[in-house]
């Protein structure tokens, strides 16, 4: 299997991403019923839970980077597995709510609404998807080749374009989070 994936990475990221994003549109979407998933109360808490996973992920994927930068690539692999576990579960807390709870309102003024909160959820949204594939392709071709192979491959460019945009998204995340649950709750 690992040969027939590192042979079609870019068919492999594709296949991976395409069913992660169904999945999540399919949760936000209302198409995975809520007797589908198990309800605890601590769904509740997964909105406030994920802007640590968030802010978590943010240090390790910068971590990463640094650790890149200066060859340390074991410590980057460590650092990148544990932004990959955290967004793992950042996504699983986040479906999981979404399906339950469904989205939260926005309660502040429609001015910042408008202004504020929609561009910057918009723009959110937007990394994300657009992370999925980049983050993906460069974790497969991590898992697929060794260190010395990499240099032959795209996996450095991927991996700055993928870290960018999981830092920022991530980022951006937390302050939708700031603005629902705290500046205008």
């Amino acid at each position: 299997m690992r040969t027939f994936v590192r042979q079609h990475v870019p068919a492999t990221t594709a296949v991976v991403s395409a069913l992660a994003l169904a999945a999540v549109f399919a949760a936000v979407g209302g198409v995975i019923p809520p007797r589908a998933v198990p309800h605890h109360p601590f769904v509740a808490l997964a909105p406030h839970a994920n802007a640590v996973v968030s802010v978590t992920a943010v240090a390790t994927i910068l971590a990463g980077v640094r650790w890149a930068r200066r060859k340390e690539f074991g410590k980057h692999r460590v650092a990148m597995l544990a932004s990959t576990l955290l967004f793992v579960a950042f996504l699983t807390l986040y479906l999981w709510h979404i399906i339950l709870e469904g989205t939260t309102a926005f309660g502040g003024p429609d001015s910042v609404y408008t202004f504020v909160y929609l561009p910057l959820l918009a723009v959110h949204i937007l990394l994300a998807i657009v992370c999925i594939p980049v983050v993906f392709y460069a974790l497969i071709l991590a898992g697929t080749h060794s260190v010395a192979e990499l240099a032959e491959t795209h996996h450095a460019r991927a991996g700055r374009i993928a870290a960018s945009l999981w830092v920022v998204s991530f980022t951006l995340g937390t302050v939708v989070y700031v603005l629902l649950h705290h500046a205008y709750a």
